[in-house]
């Protein structure tokens, strides 16, 4: 973000401070695709995402006093969003694997193998197909950037953990890809 739309937001989120409705709009509007985004490939649910959507807004607007400007305000959200929908996820009891994690298979995984050339739109649908735990671990590690270490206080799982889920979840999403381009053929 350039510091002249650092500037800009700034003043919006004075003005949202201060109760004005079109700066909340503004807000919104710039970050809630995005935000929406990343709720959706949390949640994998179109309504649960736009639930943890309107929620994530709504605290931000209401705690906007104590936006520090330490972040950007896009950010700030992000981290009410995404704990937002950790904990409605521990709710509905989504299981992060934690068995058989042999502590030496982190240090042979290379993180940033992951790639792919073709339809995106082909490796989100894959995504969601992915367990649940494995799904949160990908999104926020290749897709949010978070390191394992992040990760890891975030669900409150070990980095190891994290870095296991991680590389259970591009196999798993290998394996969903072969198998759909392999529907494609027949």
């Amino acid at each position: 973000m350039t510091q002249e739309q650092t500037k800009i937001d700034n003043t919006v989120i004075e003005a949202c401070k201060k109760g004005n409705r079109l700066a909340q709009y503004t807000l919104y509007n710039q970050y809630s695709k995005a935000m929406y985004n990343l709720a959706y490939r949390m949640m994998n649910n179109k309504e649960d995402a736009e639930d943890m959507l309107q929620d994530a807004f709504t605290d931000a607007f209401n705690k906007l006093n104590t936006f520090r400007y330490e972040s950007t305000f896009g950010a700030w959200v992000k981290t009410i969003l995404i704990n937002k929908c950790i904990n409605q996820l521990r709710k509905k009891k989504v299981e992060i694997i934690t068995e058989n994690v042999p502590e030496n298979l982190n240090d042979n995984v290379d993180e940033n193998e992951f790639s792919f050339s073709g339809d995106i739109q082909k490796v989100f649908r894959a995504i969601e197909k992915l367990p649940g735990g494995y799904r949160i671990v990908f999104t926020l590690y290749l897709l949010e950037g978070y390191d394992h270490t992040e990760i890891g206080d975030i669900l409150g799982i070990s980095k190891s953990t994290s870095k296991t889920q991680y590389h259970r979840a591009k196999n798993k999403l290998k394996k969903i890809l072969a198998e759909e381009d392999m529907k494609w053929t027949n």
